[in-house]
């Protein structure tokens, strides 16, 4: 999905006349998501011969924060870091999910996920696009120990994936064992014991050869 693609789910099925307006919009926003499910990732998955899409990454991450959140350095709530890693990937429904070690597409990132911020967001009623898209700034701007946390997460999460592939997009050619390190380093801003755990896990993947040393 793409910022081209400037066609709404609900055109193809318009929502019947007689909605409360409001309710519509939440609907229209609602269902136009569901585009996050064609959304793919680099990351393979554990479980099947597939990559992950963004909906199944977000779902695992919320799960994430659940379990992990006790590792965390500063106390963060958990339901307020949930709502951040459940925000954070929707807009790549219009801006495409970039890779962690793909550097021409990462040029201009920003300025993609901002315009496609301001696209999604602005579907919804103003009370819950601004709701929305403070969460969503606030997971990019990462000063508040949830947004940390869950930025954390988003990088613990394909590095499990890739250690159960032997390697996964670590393979990507010209990428280092160095480079997935400083990747994943932002882990080490909200967790010390996760960092320790996530090296330990590059480390060992460098010397069975599943990382270029």
């Amino acid at each position: 999905m793409t910022s081209a693609d400037t066609h709404l789910l609900t055109d193809r099925t318009p929502l019947p006349d007689g909605l409360d307006a409001r309710l519509r919009d939440h609907l229209t926003f609602l269902i136009e998501v569901d585009k996050l499910k064609t959304v793919l990732r680099q990351s393979p998955l554990a479980a099947a011969d597939r990559r992950e899409n963004d909906a199944e990454h977000s779902w695992h991450l919320a799960l994430m924060v659940l379990v992990l959140a006790e590792y965390a350095d500063e106390p963060v709530d958990v339901g307020h870091t949930i709502k951040l890693v459940v925000v954070h990937d929707l807009v790549e429904i219009y801006a495409g999910d970039t890779p962690l070690y793909d550097t021409e597409m990462g040029t201009g990132q920003q300025d993609r996920e901002e315009a496609a911020a301001d696209r999604l967001f602005g579907l919804l009623p103003t009370d819950t696009a601004g709701e929305l898209r403070a969460l969503w700034d606030e997971f990019e701007a990462r000063a508040t120990p949830e947004a940390r946390f869950a930025k954390a997460m988003d990088r613990l999460q394909p590095l499990l994936l890739n250690w159960m592939a032997k390697g996964g997009t670590w393979r990507t050619p010209g990428v280092t064992a160095a480079d997935v390190r400083a990747r994943k380093a932002v882990i080490g801003e909200a967790s010390a014991a996760l960092w320790d755990a996530g090296r330990h896990l590059i480390d060992e993947g460098e010397r069975r050869g599943w990382a270029r040393g």
